[in-house]
């Protein structure tokens, strides 16, 4: 197979999964979710390992910054090796879920495989202390992960950049739409932000 052929194939496989029939209605009650935690005072939590990780600090910046929805992750190194060297890195994510989580919040939990032991033990944390879960997952339809949440977006994929870019893009669909419809906090200018030395 010719190197463009392969790229094709590749981009091809992008196309189908970003296509899915059934992820708009899956995308519009994640919008809703996300309207009704903002609506409640409440915040969202995004959680992934590696790549997922990333993601998730992408998309909880953006979703804070254009469509007013604070969010958060757990990404800074200090508290990830903490619990983890406290409590195994199993359950480190679970027991910030346990610390830093309130009845009320949502919690997106991203796993390419939905098998990753720290994403199943979040998923029970989470719910038993009252948030709300949603997951994005792809492999295996049957994956553990896919089981735990209200609301669970499958990519169906093996390839791992395949899965996990297509997680991203669906989030950052919602943040646009978020953000299109005008219910954001309003950005201050750069003047504004910082006030003028007295003279």
């Amino acid at each position: 197979m010719t190197d463009e052929a392969w790229l094709a194939s590749h981009l091809e496989r992008y196309r189908r999964s970003l296509g899915e029939a059934e992820v708009i209605p899956q995308l519009l009650e994640l919008a809703r979710l996300l309207d009704e935690t903002r609506g409640a005072g409440k915040k969202t939590i995004l959680a992934g390992n590696g790549g997922s990780a990333a993601m998730a600090s992408h998309v909880a910046v953006d979703l804070t910054k254009t469509a007013g929805i604070r969010s958060v992750t757990f990404n800074e190194a200090d508290l990830i090796t903490c619990f983890a060297n406290d409590y195994g890195y199993e359950h480190w994510l679970e027991k910030a879920v346990e610390c830093y989580g309130d009845p009320g919040d949502l919690a997106i939990l991203i796993s390419s495989s939905g098998k990753s032991p720290n994403m199943l033990r979040a998923a029970r944390a989470a719910a038993d202390k009252g948030l709300t879960v949603v997951t994005l997952t792809g492999f295996a339809p049957d994956n553990p992960l896919r089981a735990l949440g209200r609301l669970n977006l499958w990519v169906d994929s093996r390839v791992y950049n395949v899965v996990e870019m297509t997680h991203h893009i669906w989030l950052l669909a919602v943040c646009d739409l978020l953000a299109s419809r005008g219910t954001a906090r309003p950005r201050r200018k750069a003047a504004e932000a910082v006030p003028a030395e007295a003279g």
